[in-house]
């Protein structure tokens, strides 16, 4: 590790030791990071990835750990976060935007609409970055990534640069190929449609007014906990079960909205998991259907 801490300080790439990785998730849960490393530019991360390589150390990504659960015990070893480091946005021509992964998803939406460019709107709630975005193919009121993806530039953990273009991203429903690949999403184009910069504004705030009246934004989650199961909708099956309020320790189903787990004051790794199990197992005995999770464990 100290060799890894000297490359990375020759190189002038952020770092910090003993970093609390609640200050990095959304769910504010999470012990210290041994060494978290913050590149700037492609350049900084090759650097990042190849002294990782040589020192056989595989590092852990984190985007803005809006879909991470964090080991109460914290992680060893290295991890790279990309949110705030790897950003810039351009037009590329009349209907293409680029957006660089460590961009969060709502400034890539607001650039599209300042572009004139629509198809957008459903991400500018979603939480997170455009690379975790694309990592999960993030999508919200009827809108996936992967119906404006067209191209996603990777680098692998050797620092080499690959490009994944249409069907060879592997969308699925909350997954990509990028789940089964070791590499970092640095960079995505998006492939939107000319539209009318009020008629898109106005279509965002409307999708705004839905998420906060229904969701419960004032309290640390990791968004829907739980994969839509086939057949139904996982908050209604919660719901059903009863569940809304109940919890582990300082981890709670929220009242609000029942497909959100919610930390509502000192929640641990722990309570989360343990009130995952109970919400799994109270729906099978229910409705016989077996949720599957969508949050990340680091």
């Amino acid at each position: 590790m100290e060799t890894l801490i000297r490359r990375l300080s020759a190189a002038d790439v952020p770092y910090l030791q003993e970093e609390p990785l609640s200050k990095h998730t959304s769910f504010r849960i999470g012990g210290p990071a041994e060494l978290m490393a913050f590149p700037r530019t492609e350049a900084e991360l090759s650097v990042a990835l190849r002294a990782a390589a040589e020192a056989e150390i595989t590092p852990v990504l984190l985007g803005a750990g809006t879909n991470v659960l964090a080991p109460d015990e914290g992680k060893r070893g290295l991890i790279i976060c990309t949110r705030d480091c790897l950003v810039g946005m351009e037009r590329l021509d009349e209907t293409s935007i680029s957006v660089m992964a460590g961009v969060p998803m709502a400034r890539a939406a607001l650039f599209a609409r300042d572009q004139g460019l629509g198809g957008m709107e459903f991400a500018h709630g979603i939480p997170g970055t455009v690379g975790g975005g694309i990592f999960m193919n993030a999508g919200a009121y009827g809108g996936e990534l992967r119906q404006i993806a067209e191209k996603t530039r990777v680098m692998d953990f050797n620092g080499e640069i690959r490009e994944y273009i249409g069907e060879e991203q592997g969308f699925g429903y909350r997954t990509s190929a990028f789940q089964s690949i070791p590499c970092v999403i640095i960079q995505t184009e998006f492939r939107l449609a000319p539209e009318d910069r009020a008629v898109i504004t106005s279509r965002i705030q409307e999708l705004n007014a839905r998420r906060r009246a229904s969701q419960p934004l004032e309290l640390p989650s990791a968004g829907s906990t739980f994969k839509r199961p086939k057949g139904g909708y996982a908050a209604a099956l919660i719901e059903q079960a009863g569940l809304k309020g109940q919890g582990v320790g300082g981890a709670r189903v929220s009242s609000k909205h029942a497909g959100f787990v919610v930390n509502i004051g000192g929640a641990t790794e722990k309570d989360v998991l343990a009130t995952i199990e109970m919400i799994r197992n109270r729906v099978y005995e229910t409705s016989g259907i077996v949720l599957e999770p969508e949050v990340k464990r680091l």
